[in-house]
């Protein structure tokens, strides 16, 4: 009787725990991690300022801790981000104008959808974010992916925002040429 409660302990924890993300994404393409990447805007579409930029530097760490070494981001002038009528569109277009001239070979870029601590008692950090992986050249979508997660009322959302944008790029990279 026991094994048998301990069991279903096991697989109700383990059913809570799937149920906290959800991912969709594509098959990951060939591309080399040793070619040269760069940082694309990601577009705000919450209403939590500079949830956009902050995706971006979380981004940009998981991707260089993923190896791609030669990662440059996008200028600052091209960084626009306001709370109402964002230019995500230009500003994405003259970012990958930018770089075309600078030789990347591969961008990653995306959108932030969720990116907040939930109301209530709890406060649980929750966080929406796609991602998609550029041939700068063609500016073809090599790959896209999405995800969602929501933490525990006492992780942070920065903690929360990792893990997924984690997953999220080791997916993408899995078929890495290199």
């Amino acid at each position: 009787m026991k094994r048998t409660v301990q069991g279903y302990a096991v697989l109700a924890a383990i059913l809570l725990l799937a149920a906290c993300s959800t991912l969709d994404r594509s098959e990951a393409p060939a591309v080399s991690s040793k070619a040269p990447w760069v940082l694309l805007p990601f577009a705000n579409l919450t209403e939590t300022p500079l949830a956009g930029s902050r995706a971006e530097a979380v981004a940009e760490g998981v991707l260089r801790a993923q190896g791609v070494a030669k990662l440059r981001r996008y200028p600052a002038a091209l960084q626009q981000e306001a709370l109402f009528e964002p230019g995500d569109r230009k500003q994405f277009e003259a970012a990958l104008e930018w770089a075309r001239a600078e030789g990347a070979r591969y961008a990653l870029t995306g959108s932030v959808e969720e990116w907040r601590y939930k109301v209530g008692v709890d406060g649980e950090p929750a966080v929406g974010i796609a991602v998609s992986i550029i041939d700068v050249p063609t500016g073809e979508t090599l790959w896209s992916g999405v995800g969602a997660k929501a933490g525990w009322s006492r992780d942070s959302l920065a903690a929360v925002a990792q893990q997924l944008m984690r997953k999220l790029i080791s997916d993408g990279l899995s078929a890495s040429k290199d």
